[in-house]
């Protein structure tokens, strides 16, 4: 029996990575695979999920518009080896998109992994993880420290000087020039440590 399932973590903790050595496990064993990634993650590449060590692989881009599971439909159309469904950056999916998936494993009895941040730089949830939080059959942290050793649970937004950033948009896409993953204790402070 298939289910959703949401790995979450702070920034840095290796979740693209971790969905591209699974997604590579099912093609190594012959079956396909889809990868879907937020469109307006503009770090890298559009349609390319990648990851800080340099892996990379080909994925859906998609809005808040986009009905996941029309499209994951549709693949069933042209294949029937499809048997894996992955989410980079889970936490820019909407409270539909998540049913969506949820529709995805109930009725096609298809897997969907997907990985994304638990909380915003304000400490507030994301919408997607929010209800991936709710209706996720299984849920899995990854790990990651903070720069004293602590385990970091917290994405604190910084400015040019280092500094914590506390008002803002929700969603502003950055890598390490804009967040730090930081434990509870140095969020509250707002120290970002060892942060160059």
């Amino acid at each position: 029996m298939s289910k959703l399932y949401f790995y979450y973590a702070a920034m840095n903790a290796g979740k693209s990575t971790i969905l591209l050595q699974a997604s590579y496990n099912y093609k190594e064993r012959g079956m396909e695979t889809l990868l879907f990634s937020p469109l307006i993650d503009t770090r890298y590449k559009r349609g390319v999920i990648f990851s800080r060590i340099g892996l990379e692989a080909v994925s859906k881009p998609f809005s808040a518009e986009d009905n996941l599971f029309y499209f994951v439909k549709e693949r069933l159309q042209e294949t029937n080896n499809l048997k894996c469904i992955l989410v980079d950056e889970a936490q820019f999916l909407t409270k539909a998109q998540v049913l969506q998936l949820s529709d995805v494993v109930d009725e096609c009895n298809i897997p969907v992994l997907a990985y994304g941040l638990r909380s915003d730089f304000r400490g507030e949830p994301f919408e997607g993880s929010l209800y991936l939080l709710v209706w996720a059959d299984k849920i899995d942290e990854i790990k990651t420290i903070c720069y004293c050793g602590a385990k970091a649970i917290m994405n604190m937004r910084i400015d040019d000087r280092h500094r914590k950033v506390t008002e803002g948009e929700q969603i502003e896409i950055g890598g390490n020039e804009r967040y730090i993953a930081v434990c509870r204790k140095h969020f509250k402070l707002g120290e970002a440590g060892g942060c160059v």
